[in-house]
């Protein structure tokens, strides 16, 4: 289905299932412990071998010596993989850093070896029998001590341009009676969520399955076969439970590759997950910034000229962390400035990790905009009402299809009392704290990307969904059966949801916040597909069938879905793409 014009009248409209309080359809299975995360999945594999990764105790250098013999001999141990015995290995597109290092070492953590045994606890404590010499490298780790030679990033579809100009900057600063100059910096952080990176690995033949927690299944996939050097087709992933990721399982990690590496040598499948304390530095993490904003206002607080400047760090090939994207597009400004500056340190991967940009240069941006307010003597709630675009700051011939921001500062201040509040700091008390009331904006732009499902229809009327959209505690599978009860009129109980299989059709994946309306569009695009096939059967025109109460209908001639489907079933696959509106729509 292609969507290349503003959405008319559509069955979601309807509202009769979609927009309603839903218990979630999942909540059973993780409130009894039953949903089957990646670790758990005793259902998939017989008599699997358990793996611990080894990783790199130094963050710069490599590795001289490695002595396997106590490891080797220790109970249970069936193999150690290493660099010197996996074969040849490639690197995936998503990945910045090589999933397995040595003899080079590039990062602190980097997985170096692989203990597989019988038993967790026969991995892990042989393991620590890995005898692993290192000569060390002056690393870079400092980014203030880089922050001046670090030159600007390069444009990629993710980050945008680097620098971006629009009017005279530097004479509207200048000029203007207000103005502000400050830098602002957060440090590098990471995260942890409930469930590990954990895969269960196991091969048939030349068919490598991989039982994973990771947010994009088809990203995977690619990534798996490039890394192993195997065909795509060779490779199956399977996620339909995730306990949380949060960009951190956006991309593969060395757990499913160890897990890989590991089935081969050992010829049976295999269980890993990495250690809590691996998982800060061998997967992702929000690098550290520091960050350089300028406002300038006329005497009436209008924002004359505003300037973005943001420096970070990554590995060679890495990316910036884009603190200044949200400047670009949140407030008006006839003169501005922004840029993103990269400088190549020797850290951990720095990658998406919850609001990527956005949480660290919205955290400075709102201060700015604050304290431009208070200089400029505005509350910074009219301050930010009186600053607001109705488009695009750098493209005003490209209007917002939406933006509700003065609506929700409005609301905002009605409901939290905002009329009520000292602006004067350290004035109220409650016992021996003292209270404030402050407030921010945050932005994230609306991402579209393409996304498909397979819709089916048996003869007892259940619509079952499969796309390889996943769950990552969002609420997925409720969204996901809601569009297609709306969409095919059944009630949800009707609807059989399944997620996180690579042998379904592509979905748009978990992240970057795009998942829910795109996955959900693709969902709706299929059964509208499948809603064709439906009124073909019962001698209806498409454009005139009704569906609701599990029926097909148009005038005095109806049919149950059940009926239509017929003893064979019916089956529909489509997916949404998306024109060019969002070149004419910011």
């Amino acid at each position: 289905m292609k969507f290349d014009k503003p959405a008319t009248t559509n069955p979601i409209d309807q509202l009769r299932i979609v927009g309603k309080p839903t218990r979630r359809i999942d909540g059973g299975l993780k409130t009894t412990g039953t949903a089957p995360y990646a670790y758990e999945r005793h259902d998939a594999v017989k008599n699997p071998a358990y793996g611990v990764i080894v990783g790199s105790a130094i963050a710069k250098g490599r590795i001289v010596s490695m002595d396997q013999a106590a490891a080797s001999a220790s109970p249970g141990v069936l193999a150690i993989v290493t660099s010197r015995n996996a074969g040849k290995l490639g690197k995936g597109e998503k990945n910045t850093a090589k999933l397995l290092g040595g003899p080079e070492i590039d990062h602190y953590h980097q997985a170096v070896a692989i203990v597989v045994a019988e038993t967790f606890e026969q991995a892990r404590d042989a393991a620590m029998l890995l005898r692993i010499g290192y000569e060390t490298q002056e690393g870079r780790f400092d980014l203030a001590a880089a922050k001046d030679a670090a030159p600007l990033t390069r444009k990629t579809e993710q980050t945008g341009p680097p620098l971006s100009k629009v009017g005279d900057f530097d004479a509207a600063f200048a000029a203007a009676p207000v103005q502000i100059d400050a830098t602002y910096t957060t440090p590098d952080q990471s995260h942890s969520m409930m469930e590990p990176h954990a895969t269960i690995a196991a091969w048939h033949g030349e068919q490598l399955t991989l039982w994973t927690s990771n947010q994009m299944i088809a990203w995977g996939v690619g990534d798996v076969a490039k890394t192993l050097g195997i065909a795509k087709k060779n490779v199956r992933l399977v996620s339909p439970f995730i306990g949380g990721g949060f960009g951190g399982k956006l991309f593969v990690r060395s757990d499913e590759l160890m897990a890989a590496l590991a089935a081969k040598a050992v010829g049976r499948p295999v269980k890993v997950a990495l250690a809590r304390p691996m998982i800060p530095n061998n997967t992702t993490h929000r690098p550290a910034t520091i960050q350089r904003i300028r406002i300038g206002t006329d005497k009436n607080g209008r924002i004359t000229a505003i300037a973005h400047e943001s420096w970070s760090g990554n590995l060679p090939g890495g990316e910036p962390e884009t603190a200044v994207n949200q400047t670009r597009l949140l407030y008006a400004g006839a003169n501005r400035l922004s840029s993103m500056r990269l400088a190549e340190l020797d850290l951990p991967e720095g990658n998406a990790m919850r609001a990527p940009g956005e949480a660290s240069g919205m955290m400075a941006l709102e201060i700015a905009i604050d304290e431009a307010a208070e200089k400029a003597g505005i509350d910074p709630v009219e301050f930010r009402i009186l600053n607001d675009t109705q488009v695009d700051p750098e493209k005003p011939e490209r209007p917002f299809s939406q933006r509700q921001l003065v609506k929700c500062l409005r609301l905002g201040a009605q409901r939290f009392g905002w009329n009520k509040r000292n602006p004067k700091p350290a004035q109220l008390r409650d016992g021996q704290w003292l209270v404030g009331l402050g407030m921010a904006a945050a932005f994230r732009n609306n991402l579209l990307t393409k996304s498909a499902a397979r819709v089916k229809l048996d003869r007892h009327g259940i619509v079952t969904v499969e796309t390889d959209m996943t769950d990552i505690g969002t609420g997925s599978y409720t969204i996901i059966a809601q569009t297609a009860a709306e969409t095919m009129g059944v009630t949800l109980d009707r609807v059989v949801v399944h997620l996180g299989d690579s042998d379904f059709p592509v979905s748009s994946g978990s992240g970057g916040q795009f998942g829910a309306n795109n996955s959900t569009s693709g969902v709706y695009a299929a059964c509208m597909k499948l809603r064709e096939a439906i009124a073909k059967k019962a001698g209806i025109a498409p454009a005139d069938a009704r569906f609701a109460d599990g029926r097909v209908s148009a005038g005095a001639r109806a049919m149950s879905l059940a009926e239509a489907a017929g003893a064979n079933g019916l089956v529909a696959e489509d997916g949404i793409e998306y024109g060019k509106l969002d070149k004419t729509y910011q």
